[in-house]
């Protein structure tokens, strides 16, 4: 539950990043009407600028559910293991550690593990006859398309 409160306000604090680089942009612009003291005026202290704020809330509220997924390619952990790191590498992942069979990636550099909120460690281990991919569903989803695409090429070349 911890882990989850700490993603929701990292998510949090990127969106509030997000939000002040557009209105400093519109303004350094010249492409914004209202000055920052009316853009501040109008986005706290009235109902229609509310919705801003209460949507960051809501969406950093709600992103370690949506952020996050596991998801599963049909092979061996210990079989296929040159294809998940080399599915990993071309993910934009490097291999961190293993631990029990699990096996660990992160983003291979800052800008990568920036845009993840640093929660890019994606953990690898075996489920039944399934190899099962865990982590932020940005990586999980690129590596397991090619890991998928490895193992297809494994298998029929």
């Amino acid at each position: 539950m911890k882990r989850y409160f700490i993603r929701s306000a990292k998510y949090f604090v990127a969106l509030c990043v997000l939000c002040s680089v557009l209105v400093a942009l519109n303004l350094s612009t010249g492409m914004a009407r209202l000055s920052l003291d009316e853009t501040l005026y109008v986005m706290f202290r009235t109902p229609r600028g509310l919705l801003l704020p209460a949507v960051v809330v809501v969406l950093s509220l709600l992103y370690p559910r949506f952020g996050f997924t596991a998801r599963r390619v049909e092979g061996d952990v210990e079989e296929d293991r040159t294809q998940i790191e080399q599915a990993f590498r071309a993910a934009g992942f490097v291999a961190c550690g293993e631990s029990d069979g699990v096996l660990y990636f992160r983003g291979d550099g800052l800008l990568r593990r920036l845009q993840m909120l640093c929660e890019d460690r994606i953990a690898v281990s075996q489920y039944g006859q399934w190899i099962l991919l865990e982590g932020n569903r940005r990586g999980v989803a690129r590596a397991a398309y090619r890991l998928d695409s490895y193992l297809s090429m494994k298998r029929h070349g």
